[in-house]
Formats: C-alpha cells, structure tokens, sequence
C-alpha cells in the first residue's frame, strides 16, 4: 500500500470543525443513456459512534444514529465485469466497507488519534473489501471477473484521509483552482508515467479504460493521501461516466458558480448526459458553509 500526503495552507484552516446544519453535500447516481445498467453505487455519512447513513444507492441498510458527529463519509465505486456483476462488486464493496468502519469506529472517537490508526484501518478495509469480492467471484461462476474501484473520502477534523483503488476521482475546488487528488489506476496512466506513450494518446487509446489495481481484480493497490482540512475547499467525487464527456475546466465552473451541492450534481451530471452519457454517472459534491459569519 502507498501513503501519499498533500500539504495544504493552514492559514484559512478553521479553528473549530463545521457543524452538521453547516456541511452542504449531495450525491446522485445515474445509468446514463447508453447503459441498461448502472454498476456505480455511492454513499454519504456521518459517523456518530455508528454509521449515520444520509443518502446512497445501496437498498436496506439502517444502522442507529449516534450523538456527536466525529467523522464525515463520501464513497464512489464504478462496478467492473458487465452487467449485474459490476454491480454487485461495486455494492459489495462499499457494503462491506460501511460495516467495517462501523464495526471500527472506535479509533476515529478522537481527533488526536494516530495517524498509523487510520491509516492501517483504511488498509484492513480495502483489504477485506478485495477478498469479500474476490471470494464471492470464486463462489459463483456467473460472478467470475467482476471487481471495481473505490474512493473513499473519511473527514476527521483538521484532517481528512482519501483511500483509493481504480480510477474513480476526487478532486478538490479552491480559490478558482481544480485540482485531482487521486491519481488514475489505469493502464493509460502507467503507460504514460513510464514515457511509453504520450498522456494524450494513452488517455485516448483503449488502455484507458484497463484498472491496473481494482478490488477483486488480479491487482490491488490501495493508495492512501493525507489532506489537510479547509473550509474553503469544495469536494468533488466521480466517476468516470463524469470525466468522459466533461473536462475539467467546465467542472472547474460548474463548481466556481455553484449555488448548492445538489444544484452542482444535477448541472454536472446534464453535462456528462448531453456530452453523451456513454456510462454510468455517480457525482457526489460537498463544501461547508458557516453560518456564523
């Protein structure tokens, strides 16, 4: 597993962490127009104790509401494999991640925690994530070759952690800025790293859309990076039914001329359906807005 760490200024870093009435976030999920299917799922939640589930794509989960909000949740996983087997890769993931964290939430009582600790509990998830997807491929031959990617956001103030396998993104909005954290688990991206080809024609040749490192795939390779929090910053998560059809200077002004988290989901996923809609679409956006200024 790799740690990565992206410093960030402190000098408009806040001196409390928002409150729950000041955390604006939505997330949507869409098959697009091409697809009969949609393999992606997301998730949004607050852990209080227990997983406080807010919205999601996943069906049946109920988990008991807890008191003060010590973390913040957003998660993207674009299935792999066709099919109901994409999906059921993609939901297995974050299912079996959303029970672990719960199961774990006991080293993210405390923002003081050691880094080591979330660090290492990222990389039982994902590492538990990959087997549970891997031992229900081998358990059933119509699941043979069904993987996907996962992004996962957790916010502990002043910090947050971004866990990531595939090459669904995060980027993050600030001052006019667009800026991916994740980097791409493909093999345009290996190939263009190493000098073999051209980032614009590895991004445009069909290895674009081959995962180097995926969860249940042949690898994984989860990558862990360590972002100081800002309350200037704006989230974005996508997968890449987003960034096919829309580029980044105009996600870059959708989220400059944003009025809420809901109405820069809906604006960016018209773009990606009118640029389009070739697979499935999952945007999740989020931003704090205080609300004692």
């Amino acid at each position: 597993m790799t740690v990565r760490a992206e410093e960030a200024s402190a000098t408009d870093t806040a001196p409390r962490k928002p409150r729950d009435d000041e955390i604006d976030v939505y997330g949507l999920t869409h098959p697009g127009k091409v697809r009969k299917t949609n393999q992606d799922h997301f998730l949004v939640g607050s852990l209080k104790k227990r997983l406080d589930i807010q919205m999601g794509s996943l069906p049946d989960i109920e988990l008991p509401l807890g008191e003060e909000r010590v973390a913040f949740l957003a998660m993207v996983a674009d299935g792999v494999g066709g099919g109901q087997k994409g999906e059921e890769a993609s939901r297995l993931a974050l299912e079996g991640i959303t029970q672990y964290i719960t199961e774990s939430a006991k080293c993210f009582y405390t923002s003081d925690a050691d880094e080591i600790d979330f660090v290492g509990s990222l990389k039982e998830a994902a590492e538990r994530c990959h087997r549970r997807v891997v031992e229900r491929a081998a358990s059933d031959p119509d699941s043979s070759g069904m993987a996907t990617t996962l992004t996962l956001f957790i916010g502990v103030w002043p910090w947050a952690y971004l866990l990531q396998v595939g090459d669904s993104r995060y980027y993050v909005y600030r001052n006019g800025d667009l800026k991916q954290i994740s980097r791409d688990q493909t093999m345009a991206q290996e190939l263009a790293d190493q000098g073999v080809m051209a980032r614009a024609a590895a991004f445009s040749s069909r290895w674009a859309n081959v995962l180097s490192s995926s969860i249940g795939g042949p690898q994984t390779a989860p990558v862990v990076t360590r972002l100081e929090a800002a309350w200037d910053n704006i989230h974005l998560f996508c997968s890449d039914g987003l960034t096919k059809h829309v580029p980044d200077a105009k996600i870059a002004e959708r989220l400059g001329g944003m009025q809420s988290a809901r109405q820069a989901c809906e604006a960016l996923l018209q773009d990606a359906l009118d640029g389009g809609g070739t697979d499935n679409i999952t945007i999740i956006v989020g931003r704090t807005v205080r609300r004692d200024a």
